[in-house]
């Protein structure tokens, strides 16, 4: 099967080599030209066979909204466009619109496996039309792991269903790396525990926390000892906020979720300007003693200490 390829960086330029070994022919576009096989999103359609498949691998938001735009101008009826970044759910019912209007057929893929995928395979949450998932159902076979059909693939439902698995999938992922994380920090506080990457590591077999997540943080263990290469700041990418607004909308208590995505909030700041309040209030309500910003302990302050005070 012949393939178009839009973005052609981590995950792109992956795919591609593990799509090809499985005897498919990629043509990628890229605006870096070092790594493109044509110039143009013109030129891409230009050199593939009609009806075509192309699929967009690029970020989320505007890069994939203009790509999909662009692509509707190229396209022909009868052609299909997937996309595989991480964008919102609700953005494929726009692009399945414009495209549908002149006969394009839209699937939105949500994939996982990041760079381990290319060895490994990738989990891949396809919504969209029955004929236009059986029609490409090579590829998917070709990215999928190795095994039956149903491994690793699921036809999730309609278009905008594959995003929304995708969504859930990561909001999960938030909860499970911070578990872990916890318990992390957890065995590294403890005296008792000599060597915290060796429980971990035990745990990677045999146990009911077993995971893959689990391996990685035990690789990260082994290449950086404690950690001490790395800061706390940590990012998201939306999945976890999207998957909050959907637990709300839905009144589902996502609450491990919901913790973990705040945690990742607190992980940018600075000082916490909440917990300065808090350490505020506890000072003037109950007279206890503050910290100043070095970490000096302060004087007490306020009205005479309330015993009864939190």
């Amino acid at each position: 099967m012949q393939l178009g390829l839009v973005g052609l960086g981590k995950m792109g330029a992956n795919m591609r080599t593990r799509i090809v070994g499985a005897g498919h022919e990629v043509i990628g576009y890229d605006p870096r030209p070092e790594v493109s096989d044509v110039k143009t999103l013109a030129d891409l359609v230009g050199a593939l066979d009609a009806p075509r498949v192309i699929w967009v691998m690029v970020p989320s938001g505007d890069p994939t909204r203009t790509t999909v735009a662009s692509l509707a101008e190229e396209l022909s009826a009868g052609d299909i466009v997937i996309d595989g970044g991480n964008s919102r759910y609700t953005d494929d019912f726009e692009h399945a619109k414009l495209l549908q209007a002149k006969g394009i057929g839209y699937i939105d893929c949500g994939v996982s496996g990041g760079v381990w995928g290319l060895e490994n395979g990738y989990g891949l949450m396809a919504g969209g039309a029955d004929a236009d998932v059986a029609r490409v159902m090579p590829i998917f076979d070709a990215l999928r792991p190795e095994g039956e059909r149903a491994d690793g693939f699921v036809h999730a439902g309609p278009v905008g269903a594959g995003h929304y698995a995708k969504m859930v999938h990561n909001g999960i992922e938030y909860g499970l790396m911070h578990a872990y994380g916890e318990g992390y920090e957890l065995l590294s506080a403890e005296p008792l525990i000599t060597d915290v990457e060796g429980t971990l590591r035990a745990w990677t077999h045999g146990t009911v926390i077993r995971s893959w997540l689990l391996d990685l943080l035990v690789r990260a263990l082994q290449e950086d000892p404690g950690l001490a290469e790395i800061s706390d700041y940590t990012t998201d990418s939306g999945e976890g906020r999207w998957t909050v607004e959907e637990a709300i909308r839905h009144s589902v208590p996502a609450n491990v979720i919901s913790a973990a995505l705040f945690a990742r909030f607190a992980s940018r700041q600075d000082g916490s300007p909440a917990l300065k309040a808090v350490s505020a209030l506890r000072n003037q309500f109950g007279g206890h003693a503050v910290r100043d910003t070095t970490g000096r302990s302060v004087g007490e302050t306020g009205s005479p200490p309330d015993n009864s005070a939190g």
